[in-house]
Order: structure tokens, then sequence, then C-alpha cells
């Protein structure tokens, strides 16, 4: 191990940590998801502020439209759920191609890993899917282990029975759903 270089040089390694008290400070913000037309329910998600202040920043102003291009709110809204492994993890946000190739960010088309404060440890959390050290854009899936930037978590019981729906879609090929998964509407709480 010694000779081996970390991709994640200069960074913290993940420590597990169960955050089961909701911090004020945090913004909420909430997906409302559809499955081939028809409501399935709201995911509600604290965003770590706290611990990672730009992705949050990002994840957050996709969900409410805030980030404008070229004068247009572009985010979340009618994008899809392009992927879904149960057991592992739901995959969205691809708002530019639909497809998992798509990256966009407030900053720029990709910005850099915050931190790996948080492992995932638990079901449910939250963190922004890329395709390397450094790639993050607008792409999140919400459960998984160790090459993410944790920066949130789906908030309540009820809210985690929407991503269990979402998790347990029929799939195809790619782990692609049959059926389109899409965030029919978003925003802060």
């Amino acid at each position: 191990m010694s000779g081996m270089k970390s991709s994640n040089a200069g960074l913290q390694p993940a420590i597990p940590m169960h955050r089961p008290v909701r911090n004020p400070e945090n913004p909420v913000v909430f997906m409302d998801v559809s499955v081939g037309g028809s409501a399935i329910g709201r995911i509600r998600m604290e965003l770590y502020k706290d611990v990672a202040p730009k992705t949050v920043e990002n994840f957050r102003q996709l969900c409410t439209g805030e980030f404008k291009l070229n004068g247009v709110p572009i985010g979340y809204k009618g994008s899809t759920f392009h992927r879904v492994i149960r057991d592992f993890m739901i995959q969205g946000g691809d708002f530019v191609k639909g497809d998992g190739t798509g990256s966009l960010s407030i900053y720029g088309e990709k910005f850099p890993d915050e931190n790996f404060k948080l492992a995932h440890d638990s079901p449910g959390l939250l963190s922004m899917a890329n395709s390397g050290p450094n790639t993050n854009g607008c792409q999140f899936f919400i459960t998984c282990n160790n090459k993410h930037v944790v920066f949130g978590k789906v908030l309540d019981q009820q809210s985690m029975m929407t991503v269990r729906k979402i998790e347990n879609a029929q799939v195809g090929e790619n782990s692609r759903p049959k059926l389109p998964i899409t965030v029919s509407e978003c925003g802060e709480l």
C-alpha cells in the first residue's frame, strides 16, 4: 500500500458519521417524482452546507432554477433518473443530455471535489456522481461508498419510501429504467 498514490491526495479520508439530527442552518430541498407520468412521491433532502458548501450551492441552485444559462433557468426540473441499481443507488440529474453523459454546474462544466469528510455508511445519502477525481457537474445519486462527495441526506421515511419506489423500478439494458422516472417539480423548502 505504501507505494500506491491516492487520487484523493490532500483530501481527508471518509469518516463514518451518522447525522441523525438535522442542522437548522442547512438548506432543505425537494424533488417530486413521477414514473411513467404518475406521481410516486416527494424526496426531501437536507443539504450539508456546513460540510460541503460549494457542492451544496451547486445542487441547491439546480433544484430551485436560480441558475440561468443565457437568461433561461436550467436545472433538475424535468430531468430523469437515468440509472437505477437495486440495493446500490439511484442516479439522476443529467439535464444536459439525459443519458448520464452530460455535465454542467453553476461553476462551469465541472468542478473539483470539495472533501470526503463523510462516508457512505447508510442508505439515503446524497452524493455527486462523477467520472473520476474533480469531475463533478450536475449528476447526483442517493446511496453508495467512498469515491464521491457526500453532501446531504434524505430527510425522512416518507422520502425514503419514494427512493425505494425508484430503486424498485423495472430496468433494462445498462440499468436504464423502462419507464421514464422524472423530477416533475423541485425547489427549496
